[in-house]
């Protein structure tokens, strides 16, 4: 299928004058031309009338808001929440590409899993000093309560969110591990509504593989973790409430998956046993999608302050009497200075070659690394190890030397804290920006279940820093989403479809 190609025009929201500025680009190659996945799509847009582009982007931004489909930003003093922003052009993954992400990211949970279930038990990867004790043991989000636990098949981490960036080179490199309560999933499947809407003729010629079963897929793997014996499992989606920023999360995927959204204050355990408080009386409670930090999970295990957990929830689940995604303790393995040694993972649990790699990172535990990154803060990223969201964090080439200076005196009171990564040069996609298109930045979060099996959702979140030249593409710094499509096959491969519907 081909569309008939615009008369060249200097800016009306066509491909004609995008630049790629010398950085790697998913849509368009370093000579102009549409790299073979996106060729539909570049000779739609091109065909579009003047302004017809933008007039769409509109219209989506407005069932956005009627949607109410929105995230909250902390200490924002402009208000909390925020419609979550969104542009028109899409990130394109070809399949034998998302292949090799595929493949990689299976190892990758595979492994991390294996470490998770190793560390609370008989921790031989650390008496074999693959991974040091120290930093395990004393990682923020070490949870000794967690010693000894049993999650239903051995399986720790049920829904983890991985996020991806590609460097100048061509090549993807894992950037982090989300594992305690990854979200982002929501703006994934209304992405690709408002796309399928937008542009029904060019996603049906170019055969994206779907996303709409991400809802069903979840609440498959939320029920396999049920106890025994039992066959209709209660589920319900555990939330801190409406100031969270996830809420339109939570609230969408309970609906999705037809299942309860409560609070802590809904839920209580009776001798063992949790239970859902009823119009009708209370409910027992089979499965629980935590979206809560370990930390306020159960006061009488964790924090004691904490008045969004259920009391007693921890010990109902070491009796195997209700299920928790993800199991507490998950996030040891997400921590960014344990990210360092997911390769040696890989090869100790599997022994096989990581196909997906790490950036490489700098401990500032290590007194060498330290001795680097504090003589090279101009030309390093650092990061928080247990920050989220885009807080706690230095990119030294956009930094000033009074910010330098203060996270200089940051590492040296608390290296284990930090860690430092060079400063790479993200891919980019063409955004809408006014009248024209212009290269932003992105990364990508797939999202991984693992019940019975692995499954990986067809592309995921691609996150677009939407200020000219940033690199940080958190919604809370002013970052966005695309939808993603990940080709089915290769447009050689495709046949003409009947795109008259």
């Amino acid at each position: 299928m081909s569309f008939p190609a615009a008369p060249l025009m200097p800016s009306q929201h066509t491909f004609h004058a995008y630049q790629t500025d010398n950085y790697y680009d998913e849509l368009i190659d370093g000579q102009g031309t549409p790299r073979p996945g996106a060729r539909l799509l570049v000779d739609m847009i091109n065909s579009l009338a003047p302004g017809d582009l933008r007039r769409r982007q509109e219209e989506i931004e407005r069932a956005l808001l009627r949607m109410g489909i929105t995230f909250t930003v902390y200490g924002d003093q402009q208000g909390t929440e925020r419609i979550f922003p969104f542009d028109i052009v899409p990130r394109i993954v070809e399949a034998f590409e998302w292949s090799h992400i595929e493949a990689g990211l299976k190892q990758r949970i595979t492994a991390l899993n294996r470490f998770i279930n190793d560390v609370y038990h008989d921790q031989t990867i650390l008496k074999e000093g693959i991974v040091p004790r120290d930093l395990v043991l004393n990682a923020k989000s070490y949870r000794s309560v967690c010693q000894g636990l049993r999650p239903p098949n051995d399986v720790w981490c049920h829904i983890t969110g991985t996020d991806l960036i590609r460097h100048s080179d061509g090549a993807i490199y894992v950037l982090e591990d989300n594992m305690r309560c990854p979200s982002g999933v929501s703006y994934v499947l209304q992405n690709r509504l408002m796309m399928k809407r937008s542009f029904p003729q060019v996603f049906a010629a170019s055969q994206v593989r779907p996303v709409v079963d991400y809802a069903s897929r979840l609440y498959a793997t939320l029920a396999s973790l049920a106890p025994a014996g039992v066959n209709d499992p209660t589920v319900v989606l555990l939330t801190p409430g409406i100031y969270n920023s996830a809420y339109y999360e939570h609230s969408f995927l309970a609906q999705q998956m037809g299942i309860e959204l409560v609070e802590g204050r809904d839920l209580i355990v009776r001798d063992g046993w949790v239970f859902m408080r009823t119009t009708d009386g209370l409910q027992r409670v089979d499965v629980i999608y935590r979206r809560i930090d370990d930390d306020f999970l159960d006061p009488q295990a964790f924090r004691p302050d904490s008045m969004l957990g259920v009391p007693g929830l921890m010990d109902a689940y070491r009796k195997g009497h209700v299920g928790l995604a993800n199991a507490p303790g998950t996030g040891v393995a997400d921590d960014k200075v344990i990210y360092a040694y997911v390769p040696e993972m890989i090869r100790f649990y599997l022994n096989e070659e990581p196909i997906l790699p790490n950036v490489p990172t700098y401990l500032c535990a290590r007194e060498e690394d330290r001795k680097y990154v504090l003589a090279h803060l101009p030309e390093l990223v650092v990061k928080a190890a247990n920050e989220a969201g885009g807080y706690g964090m230095l990119i030294g080439p956009h930094s000033t030397p009074q910010q330098q200076a203060e996270f200089a005196a940051k590492i040296e009171a608390h290296p284990r804290e930090y860690i430092a990564q060079p400063t790479l040069a993200l891919s980019r996609v063409p955004t809408l920006v006014d009248d024209h298109l212009e290269g932003r930045h992105v990364d990508l979060r797939p999202y991984i279940l693992y019940g019975k099996d692995i499954w990986v959702l067809p592309g995921g979140l691609t996150r677009v820093a939407l200020r000219k030249g940033s690199l940080v593409v958190n919604s809370s710094q002013g970052g966005g989403s695309k939808d993603t499509w990940v080709m089915a096959r290769s447009q050689e491969e495709a046949a003409e479809p009947d795109t008259t519907l």
